[in-house]
C-alpha cells in the first residue's frame, strides 16, 4: 500500500470517529451526557491522547532518523566514488577504461534514481543495477609496479566500500514502518475523535473542524511514510551529493 493510499485510510479513521461521535450524542440517554459522565470521559481520552502523541512522536522520530541515515550514506557512498576516480587517476592511462565506467555507470544512477522531477518510480529497483563491472575492470588491471600495485588494491578495496553501501540503502528500503505501532496510533486518534463528537454540538463549525484536524493527522502519516521511502516518494533524498561527484569524474 502506498504512502497516499495510507494517509487516505488514516483520515477515513479518524473522520469517521467524529461522525460516530456525533450519531452517538443523538441516541445515547441523557445520563450519559451528563457532567459526570463527561469528566470521566474527558480523564480517559486525555490518557488516550497523552499516548497517542508520545507513539506519534516516536513514528516521527524514526523514520527521521531513517530518512537522515540514507541522505549520510548517500554523501559517503558520493565521497568514496570521487576518491575511487582519483585513485585510478593516479594509476595511470591503464585505468581510462575504469575511470569511464564509473563515469557512465554514476550518471546512469542519477538518471534512473532521479528521473524528471514529478514521475514516480521505486528507489529500490532504480538503485539495483549493478556497479560490480568498475570492481571488475579494475581487477583487471596488470599492475607494472609497487606504486600501482597498491593503488589497485586500494581501489578494490574503496569499490567494495561503494558496493556495500549501496546494497545497504537497498536492504535499509525494505524496513518499512512498524504496521502494529501505525494502527494503534490510528485507532486512538478515532477513539480521541469519537469522544470530541460525542462532547460537541454537531454544527458547521465543529465539523470543519475535525475536518481540518483529521486532514493534519493524515498529512503527518503521509509524511512519516513517505520518509521511509526517501528513495521512491515525494520526500526524496536529494541528488546532489552524486551530481557534485559526477562533476569531478574523469579530471
Amino acid at each position: 500500500m502506498n504512502s497516499l493510499a495510507a494517509s487516505g485510510i488514516v483520515f477515513v479513521c479518524v473522520f469517521g470517529g467524529a461522525i460516530v461521535g456525533f450519531l452517538l450524542r443523538k441516541v445515547l440517554p441523557e445520563d450519559h451526557l451528563n457532567q459526570a459522565s463527561r469528566d470521566l470521559v474527558k480523564l480517559g481520552i486525555g490518557t488516550i491522547a497523552t499516548m497517542s502523541a508520545l507513539v506519534l512522536g516516536l513514528l516521527v522520530s524514526t523514520a527521521k532518523s531513517s530518512y537522515d541515515m540514507q541522505s549520510r550514506e548517500l554523501t559517503e557512498m558520493s565521497a568514496k566514488i570521487v576518491l575511487l576516480d582519483r585513485i585510478l587517476s593516479h594509476y595511470g592511462p591503464d585505468a581510462k577504461e575504469a575511470r569511464a565506467d564509473l563515469r557512465n555507470g554514476v550518471a546512469r544512477l542519477i538518471e534512473t534514481t532521479w528521473p524528471k522531477e514529478g514521475t514516480t518510480r521505486s528507489g529500490r529497483q532504480s538503485l539495483t543495477p549493478g556497479s560490480e563491472f568498475v570492481y571488475d575492470q579494475i581487477q583487471k588491471l596488470v599492475p607494472a609496479n609497487d606504486t600501482q600495485r597498491a593503488l589497485q588494491n586500494r581501489a578494490l578495496n574503496i569499490a567494495v566500500d561503494i558496493g556495500q553501501t549501496r546494497w545497504l540503502m537497498i536492504e535499509q528500503g525494505y524496513s518499512p514502518v512498524s504496521l502494529p505501532l501505525l494502527i494503534v496510533v490510528v485507532f486512538s486518534l478515532t477513539i480521541s475523535f469519537a469522544s470530541f463528537g460525542l462532547h460537541a454540538p454537531p454544527n458547521g463549525t465543529v465539523l470543519a473542524t475535525f475536518f481540518l484536524s483529521a486532514l493534519s493527522v493524515s498529512g503527518v502519516m503521509f509524511l512519516i511514510l513517505e520518509m521511509y521511502s526517501p528513495l521512491g516518494g515525494f520526500i526524496e533524498v536529494s541528488s546532489a551529493p552524486l551530481r557534485a561527484a559526477l562533476g569531478y569524474l574523469g579530471q
